[in-house]
């Protein structure tokens, strides 16, 4: 091999810094974990070397046999993971080994605390590869040539994690890629060859192509009876399994297997939650192996962000992002999919419309369902911990997967006035099961945070009636409920729509009163709407309020106030909302207002109480300075 030429220097990008220092500072109780990070990628090369080569035979050089080799150099202090996979251009190796190439970077070190164990985990939630090197080296060489090239186009990186590294060209005879560790002094127990070996079998043993090391050989020695028994020679010899585990039998497969077969497809230091493995035979065949992560990845709200479904074709793999075998809404699943009827050609054109692809994802969409719902209904404080981390996203299931709907929201868990805890623990299941006597429709409120909708005014007669209220404060509730109208055959209803109507709850004596109440504050009515004009849709007596002496409610069509802020939010126009003005006639301050004869100080009370309303509403005002300027106002009267 020639020297290195055409040698240059470029600098990390800042995040690569960042994620070095801190993998070398925080990393110290999974230091081994490099070594399944740095086999699962030559395994990828291989994989992806195997595809390329159904259209290209050529790119196999006249070596078909795929396999990686991990050895240790005792003298000079090192160890090498070698490849004969796809290998890496120039330009390759660059983009590859310079940058991170991840939405969620800037979350991610948002999120760091400075805390050495917690920050290693969050390292794990993030993903390391290649970078786990610096772990436990001081400095990496990687010496590589893409399939296909000629010799004398080979690369050389080289970098001791400070911040820059080198790269140039030299002549490398065989394909793929050598990634060789510049062991720190401290770090000499990885040129244990059975050490190495061992943790080999314990993360990479599902590894689908041989992983090597050199056995040494034996001289020639004598038997017990004297007879000579002849010397053997040094050879590779593999030390895992070498069959994709998804292929194997469920019940010849340990949890602990699955677990480490998860850790390395999914780059996670984290067990998963739950998994389901399913072998599917008849008119369309295949096998599926999907994984339930513990922790949310920092790049899960990004709609964009490449599904974590792989997809091996007749155990050849064939991409990493197959997004047409999973649900948007369900992109936190991770896992693979093998199928024996594509193409072994296949393409994402044929990918779209194929109808072996929408069975494969009904039923791996089946699966996952029935997978959370038994965690749902068997392990809750387990699928508590998984709603925290991705409740959200499964909220966007109604919108998209129409035919699961039901089955969806039967995940879904809130908040409630059944407990008034900011804890997600009510099912809809839960709700029902608590419905009053002659109620038929299931109430909720979206608010902000959960503190204005345990408090909004529009729950005092609930509260008062003992009827059971969902309180929804996450961004995404307003909008998921435009898409689940209905659940169980029973229909949702906003509690902030002018529609509500809990007179069938009550008894005969409170709806006469009721009416008596009405008839007596018609003229109050009258004046209200003259006053106020077109600042409202209407003005009408409230029997929802037992506290609050106004409210502010919407037409069973118009806009609710949360999906007003939420396409504002976006940048959407939205057409102004007029709200309906409700108020209390039982309350002092309405009273006193009603008996107000100035004309001009009765419309400015009704304006301050309008505008009290709407700030419980909508959480601010368009001119909060002239709300202050009329309150100050009205109460020095009052003073005087």
């Amino acid at each position: 091999m020639s020297e290195v030429a055409h040698k240059e220097t470029h600098g990390f990008q800042t995040e690569v810094k960042q994620l070095l220092q801190l993998m070398i500072h925080s990393l110290y109780s999974n230091k081994e974990i490099f070594l399944r990070e740095l086999v699962s990628n030559a395994s990828d090369a291989a994989d992806k070397l195997r595809f390329q080569a159904l259209s290209d035979n050529a790119l196999f050089e006249n070596d078909g046999d795929l396999k990686v080799r991990v050895s240790v150099d005792k003298e000079a202090n090192t160890i090498t993971i070698s490849d004969n996979g796809i290998g890496m251009t120039r330009d390759q190796v660059i983009e590859h080994l310079g940058t991170i190439a991840k939405s969620g970077t800037k979350e991610f070190f948002s999120n760091l605390t400075g805390d050495q164990a917690k920050d290693s985990k969050l390292i794990g939630q993030f993903g390391v590869g290649f970078y786990s090197a610096f772990i436990v080296a001081d400095a990496v060489t990687v010496k590589t040539r893409a399939a296909g090239e000629d010799a004398d186009r080979g690369v050389e990186w080289y970098s001791k994690g400070d911040g820059e590294f080198t790269i140039g060209d030299i002549e490398k005879a065989g394909r793929g890629t050598d990634v060789i560790l510049h062991l720190k002094e401290e770090e000499k127990e990885f040129l244990d060859d059975w050490k190495v070996r061992s943790i080999i079998t314990r993360y990479s043993d599902h590894i689908g192509i041989p992983v090597e090391m050199w056995k040494e050989g034996t001289p020639e020695s004598e038997g017990p009876e004297g007879e000579k028994i002849p010397a053997t020679e040094g050879q590779w010899e593999a030390i895992n399994k070498g069959t994709a585990l998804w292929t194997r039998d469920k019940s010849d497969i340990s949890d602990e297997e699955y677990e480490e077969f998860y850790k390395s497809i999914a780059h996670d230091f984290e067990e998963p939650v739950k998994w389901v493995h399913n072998k599917v035979e008849g008119k369309t065949e295949y096998t599926s192996l999907l994984y339930i992560p513990k922790r949310a990845p920092f790049d899960l709200w990004n709609r964009e962000v490449k599904s974590g479904i792989k997809l091996y074709v007749q155990r050849v793999f064939i991409m990493d992002d197959a997004e047409k075998f999973m649900p948007t809404y369900l992109r936190f699943v991770k896992g693979l999919v093998d199928s024996n009827d594509l193409p072994l050609n296949v393409s994402r054109e044929i990918l779209q419309d194929n109808k072996i692809t929408q069975s494969i994802r009904s039923g791996n969409v089946k699966r996952v369902l029935q997978m959370l719902t038994r965690m749902g209904e068997n392990s809750p404080e387990e699928y508590a911990a998984f709603w925290k981390e991705f409740g959200n996203v499964l909220k966007e299931g109604p919108a998209e997967d129409f035919a699961n709907k039901d089955k969806i929201a039967k995940l879904f868990r809130f908040s409630s006035t059944h407990t008034d805890s900011a804890e997600q623990n009510v099912s809809l299941d839960d709700y029902i099961g608590r419905m009053k006597e002659g109620q038929d429709k299931i109430y909720y409120i979206t608010a902000d945070t959960f503190e204005a909708a345990k408090s909004s005014p529009h729950l005092e007669a609930f509260r008062k009636k003992g009827i059971e209220v969902l309180l929804m404060a996450e961004r995404v509730d307003e909008w998921m409920m435009s898409h689940l109208t209905e659940y169980n055959e029973k229909q949702f209803q906003h509690v902030a729509k002018a529609n509500i109507d809990l007179s069938e709850l009550d008894d005969e004596e409170t709806k006469k009163a009721h009416e008596e109440t009405e008839k007596a504050f018609e003229s109050f009515i009258e004046r209200a709407k003259t006053a106020l004009g077109d600042k409202v849709k209407d003005v009408k007596v409230s029997h929802r309020l037992t506290e609050s002496p106004a409210v502010i409610t919407t037409d069973e069509h118009d806009m609710n106030t949360q999906m007003a802020k939420l396409l504002e939010a976006a940048g959407q126009a939205v057409p102004e909302t007029k709200y309906i003005f409700e108020v209390n006639p039982e309350h002092a301050l309405v009273k006193r207002v009603a008996d107000e004869a100035d004309e001009a100080l009765f419309k400015e009370w009704l304006e301050v109480l309008l505008d009290q309303a709407t700030l419980a509403e909508r959480g601010s005002l368009k001119n909060p300075a002239e709300y202050v300027s009329k309150l100050n106002k009205l109460l020095l009267q009052l003073g005087g």
